[in-house]
């Protein structure tokens, strides 16, 4: 047992260093030279887990997706919400999701080691296709649909943040995105119970840190 967590350890201590030094450099430009220096673990150790810079960089893109800070709510649309405004939350100060932003972008790099971008609509479709057997979408959307088109929506938004604020806004620009998709597909009744204020991914952050802090399973809120 001792030896699994110090191998979980030490594949999350490479994928932080990896996805750190391409969240700086790019792909092209990172080396595994330098990966290693910021992972602090043996070469051998690093070369255990991931055998080249592919492998590091498809590594890091298969963490994006976490189920760390997803909390059940009474509506399905709720949930959809919390994860994109947590996602807002979290990007501008975490290496692994800003090596995801830099990697999916990359044309040349995707078919090394490919994109983020399918595990995102993949997600997006499996929160509206649940929401819609609740009855909480409208009869004529299709989910699979939907998600291809918030994602590009939602991959605009993240540039249009980088390059205007450097981050600074993208919590609020994520707000603003869901208000002008959400009414278009969710039921009027359902509609006026969404909350998508722009601080909602740090509150949801900050209730799920306590829940985990207090050792208890998160109970369905709102």
């Amino acid at each position: 047992m001792a030896q699994q967590e110090r191998a979980v350890r030490t594949r999350r201590a490479v994928l932080e260093a990896a996805a750190a030094v391409f969240a700086e450099r790019g792909y092209a430009a990172a080396t595994i030279v330098e990966i290693h220096s910021r992972a602090k673990v043996t070469k051998g150790a690093l070369y255990f887990h991931f055998d080249s810079k592919a492998a590091l960089a498809q590594g890091v893109l298969e963490a994006q997706i976490s189920t760390e800070y997803r909390l059940p709510r009474e509506l399905k649309l709720q949930e959809w919400v919390d994860a994109g405004m947590t996602l807002a939350a979290r990007l501008p100060r975490e290496p692994m999701l800003l090596a995801g932003v830099r990697l999916s972008a990359d044309l040349q790099g995707r078919s090394i080691f490919g994109s983020a971008w399918p595990a995102w609509t993949e997600l997006t479709t499996c929160f509206l296709a649940e929401a819609k057997a609740r009855g909480e979408v409208l009869p004529h959307v299709v989910p699979e649909r939907t998600a291809e088109v918030f994602l590009g929506a939602w991959i605009g938004v993240q540039f249009v943040s980088q390059a205007v604020s450097a981050w600074a806004d993208l919590e609020l620009r994520m707000s603003e995105l869901f208000d002008h998709v959400l009414p278009a597909i969710a039921a009027p009744a359902v509609l006026v119970r969404l909350n998508t204020s722009p601080d909602r991914g740090s509150r949801v952050l900050a209730e799920a840190a306590a829940a985990a802090e207090a050792g208890a399973g998160p109970g369905a809120g709102v």
